[in-house]
């Protein structure tokens, strides 16, 4: 069974910033893909950002240019750096691994963007 513990949350002003953390129990390379995803109060979950074993990565329109993944083989660790953050981006962050055809997901961890 493969653990995705994430870390990083908080609560940040609107314009702020912030780096989520998603540590791996097995090496983020034997993934397929892995990735962030939101989900709001009322809403759906929804992609974030993805990065496929060979790096390739791709963002929801609404973060591009704003959020940025990335992975550390040494620390087996995919980060999200989100900046400018606003107040529509208050969710639950979730880490997403693909291992097609089994999908694992961590506990979640909330942002909170508020003055």
């Amino acid at each position: 069974q493969v653990q995705l513990v994430e870390s990083g949350g908080g609560l940040v002003q609107p314009g702020g910033s912030l780096r989520l953390s998603c540590a791996a129990s097995r090496s983020i390379f034997s993934f397929y893909a892995m990735g962030w995803y939101r989900q709001a109060p009322g809403k759906q979950r929804e992609l974030v950002a993805v990065i496929t074993k060979g790096g390739s990565t791709n963002y929801a329109d609404s973060v591009k240019g704003r959020f940025t993944i990335s992975r550390d083989k040494v620390k087996n660790t995919v980060y999200l750096q989100m900046n400018t953050l606003n107040a529509e981006e208050t969710a639950v962050y979730y880490c997403n691994a693909d291992d097609r055809p089994v999908a694992y997901w961590g506990q979640g961890t909330q942002v909170t963007v508020s003055s």
